[in-house]
């Protein structure tokens, strides 16, 4: 009598949220990077105001982003103002890259989420109370 094998199953494991880059995960440098990718580079203020966030707020998480290397950042005068313009680096390409595929694989084959059921709560029945 043969022995029958398990197949084992060829498909990678899901990706874990805790795999995500967590440089990346927030929300405004996300932002950033995302904005970044689709534009050869912005400057501060076009991101400031593209992603609806304080000076002080994109400052931060834009210095966290260079300091990563994800991206560049050049400083000038124009017509004695500072202009600071951000680009997105090949290394920066790369993790966001990275990123969006890790988050593509924790996530089912999209093409089935248009056509399931809601699965929401279910909805709340008012209960008649006793007086």
């Amino acid at each position: 009598m043969a022995k029958h094998r398990k197949s084992v199953s060829a498909e990678r494991p899901r990706p874990a949220p805790g795999d995500l880059d967590p440089l990346i995960h927030e929300r405004l440098r996300l932002g950033i990077l995302c904005a970044l990718a689709v534009n050869e580079s912005l400057t501060f203020t076009e991101l400031r105001d593209l992603l609806e966030t304080t000076d002080g707020n994109l400052s931060v998480q834009a210095r966290k982003l260079e300091e990563a290397g994800y991206v560049a950042c050049a400083k000038r005068f124009v017509a004695r103002k500072p202009k600071t313009t951000y680009r997105l680096t090949a290394r920066g390409r790369a993790a966001l890259e990275s990123y969006l595929e890790t988050l593509a694989g924790m996530l089912p084959d999209t093409s089935q989420l248009r056509h399931a059921p809601a699965r929401g709560r279910p909805a709340m029945r008012a209960v008649a109370s006793e007086s």
